[in-house]
């Protein structure tokens, strides 16, 4: 959601460039929000739900927020009609060492509750900087991003030995493909289904995708063929006040 906050200009808990939106602002994406009409929202960047309710009508959804003591944590903005379970936020995600100026954002874990099945959801928004770099690469933030992967990889060995169905989806700062070394290292133990591969973003001009849902366990059998969706802001040239992601989405066949 790029800095959703209703922190004013002058604030020193915020950088000085990030939009500082107008209730125009709101209204505009309140609108994509009612186009998007979708039943779980993993949304990003967030401060608090009071910014959130701006967006998404609490008369239909209610809002699930990382704890994490930070501006940008992650959420979820789910319907009504869905029944949902809190697990322990994921805060080693946080690899930054003791003492950094910023921390990073832990993962948001959260059952949600269908008829006959649950699906355990990890909302993530990993370090940024190693896009496409090597793995081993010492600079661009690929040692911390190593080691989200591994925290990662490990709740996907818990959800296995659970036979829990699972996605994980969200902001992964990294241009997923089935042969990328980083989902090579997620899928090491377990068959993952990643929805955007060999696929580019229309959102960023072509490039791949950075925002993922990858599907696990029995969730994998769930998805709809050909329902993977991005959601542009085609209805507007000014985009600076939106969001400088594009919504993905897919639709599951729940039990």
């Amino acid at each position: 959601m790029n800095w959703l906050t209703t922190r004013l200009p002058g604030d020193h808990e915020v950088p000085a460039d990030i939009p500082f939106r107008s209730e125009q602002d709101y209204e505009r994406l309140k609108s994509y929000a009612r186009r998007l009409d979708s039943d779980i929202i993993a949304v990003e960047e967030i401060e608090s739900d009071v910014a959130l309710r701006k967006i998404f009508d609490p008369q239909y959804y209610d809002f699930i927020l990382s704890k994490a003591p930070i501006v940008q944590r992650v959420g979820l903005v789910i319907r009504h009609s869905l029944n949902a379970t809190i697990n322990p936020e994921i805060t080693a995600l946080n690899v930054e060492p003791p003492g950094a100026r910023h921390a990073i954002r832990s993962g948001l874990d959260v059952t949600l509750h269908g008829q006959t099945q649950d699906l355990r959801l990890l909302v993530v928004h990993l370090k940024a900087g190693c896009w496409a770099r090597p793995l081993s690469d010492s600079k661009h933030s690929c040692p911390m991003l190593v080691q989200q992967l591994a925290i990662m990889e490990n709740w996907i060995l818990d959800r296995e030995d659970e036979g829990v169905p699972y996605a994980l989806l969200g902001d992964f700062n990294r241009r997923f493909t089935l042969k990328d070394p980083a989902f090579l290292t997620l899928r090491e133990d377990a068959p993952l289904t990643l929805v955007t591969a060999g696929l580019a973003s229309p959102c960023q001009g072509g490039s791949r995708f950075i925002d993922h849902i990858i599907l696990g366990g029995a969730a994998r059998h769930w998805l709809i063929p050909n329902s993977l969706r991005v959601m542009t802001y085609r209805f507007d040239r000014d985009t600076a006040m939106l969001s400088d992601h594009c919504p993905v989405s897919v639709t599951l066949d729940l039990p």
